[in-house]
């Protein structure tokens, strides 16, 4: 197979004197600007107790800063006709802004002012208005979904109490209730600072002039302290475990089944070998599951692959729902047969060709949009140091070789590895 050169992205990277990591990429195709800060902190950097909290920072900081109103952020980009949004992970939270490029001033003044002056306009009202919010979400997102709680559990029987990634990101309702503004401000000051943010600025800007504006806005930002990571174990979990298995039920109408294992993390060789696997068993009415299991057999409705791109250490699930009438054991064994097969010998050539090929389309489609190279760029300097990288990920997965797959089946996928959340319809009274 002949893959593409690696392509160039017009690059430069800098580090303000406060520890601020800088990528600027030029791409004058269009007057836009993205403005993307990604924080090293998420969930797993709460402590037990105090879950939540990341993700409830996601809110507060577009409720205003020193110089900043409360409803003034989202206010002044749309009135510039631009965006602007979050999001919250386990081992990262970013802000972005996308705005016509001759508005720059005002997306690096709003990042700056809630980095450096957030804390002055914190409120305890502020901070009881948002934790409602992000109960409501949660209530409405998980608790009171179909097959809602599913995953948390399943994540619960990977990783054991007091693991950084046992925990849901979005946070339990119980830790939420009780976070004080002490909290909320102290995990500010721990990570929201200088020294623990990538700034990457995208779009229409000339290198010299952009970094000026970044000086201006953030240089005298004070650095923070020397961030502390949680402590990680230096295995999986579970090595040598029994299987964990529970079942559940719900308010459902069909049964599904859930399972996952602990593996390397992201970023290392045996990452990608899980994600290219997870990509050749279910990614695509092609793919070996779908065919099997829906077209075949039809003993499900719907199958999915996928591993966590988490940091430390990655959560590889597989989940599948039953179609009427199919006995959870008969769809759960099913599973299992696929998954002692590929830790037993090689998937077909043009199975993992295929997954290869949609992983490689993938990427580029991303680097297809501004917005999305932003992050991107943001992304690999946060976790490996390497904005570059981003335009030779694929490399990744031209070097596995099929006997990686199955050694990282065998490895990491076997019974004793395992865990299950079966969920089940309630029975009618």
């Amino acid at each position: 197979m002949v893959y593409p050169p690696p392509i160039h992205l017009d690059l430069e990277r800098h580090r303000l004197d406060n520890g601020l990591e800088v990528v600027l990429h030029r791409d004058r195709t269009l007057p836009l600007v993205a403005v993307n800060i990604w924080y090293h902190v998420g969930s797993k950097n709460e402590e037990p107790g105090h879950t939540g909290l990341a993700h409830l920072f996601e809110h507060l900081l577009f409720q205003g800063s020193q110089h900043v109103g409360t409803n003034d952020h989202f206010r002044y980009v749309q009135q510039a006709g631009g965006i602007a949004n979050g999001s919250t992970w386990f081992d990262r939270t970013n802000y972005y802004e996308i705005l016509p490029a001759e508005c720059l001033d005002l997306a690096l003044w709003l990042e700056s002012d809630r980095m450096g002056f957030f804390l002055p306009a914190i409120t305890q009202a502020k901070l009881d208005n948002q934790r409602e919010v992000v109960i409501n979400e949660r209530r409405q997102k998980i608790d009171n979904q179909p097959y809602g709680g599913a995953f948390e559990r399943l994540q619960e029987l990977v990783y054991p109490p007091g693991h950084p990634y046992r925990h849901p990101v979005i946070g339990h309702v119980d830790d939420l209730a009780v976070a004080t503004l002490e909290d909320v401000c102290g995990f500010f000051r721990s990570f929201y600072v200088p020294n623990n943010a990538v700034l990457t600025l995208a779009g229409d800007i000339d290198y010299d002039d952009a970094l000026r504006r970044i000086e201006h806005y953030f240089g005298d930002l004070p650095r923070g302290e020397p961030v502390l990571r949680p402590t990680m174990p230096s295995a999986s979990p579970q090595t040598g475990g029994d299987e964990r298995r529970e079942i559940l039920t719900d308010q459902v109408q069909l049964p599904r089944i859930y399972m996952a294992f602990c593996g390397p993390g992201y970023g290392t060789r045996g990452w990608y070998a899980a994600d290219l696997l997870a990509t050749a068993l279910s990614d695509g009415r092609s793919s070996v599951m779908y065919e099997d299991l829906i077209y075949r057999r039809q003993l499900a409705q719907d199958v999915g692959c996928f591993v966590l791109p988490t940091e430390e250490m990655a959560t590889i699930a597989v989940i599948a729902t039953g179609r009427p009438g199919t006995d959870p054991e008969a769809l759960e064994s099913a599973l299992r047969e696929h998954l002692e097969r590929v830790a037993n010998q090689p998937l077909a050539a043009d199975r993992i060709e295929g997954a290869r090929n949609r992983l490689l389309t993938a990427h580029y489609s991303q680097l297809q949009s501004l917005e999305r190279r932003a992050d991107l760029l943001s992304h690999f300097t946060t976790f490996f140091d390497d904005p570059a990288r981003v335009a030779d990920e694929v490399s990744a997965y031209q070097q596995l070789r099929a006997e990686e797959l199955v050694a990282f089946a065998a490895q990491h996928c076997g019974s004793r590895q395992r865990a299950v959340v079966i969920v089940v319809p309630e029975k009618a009274p």
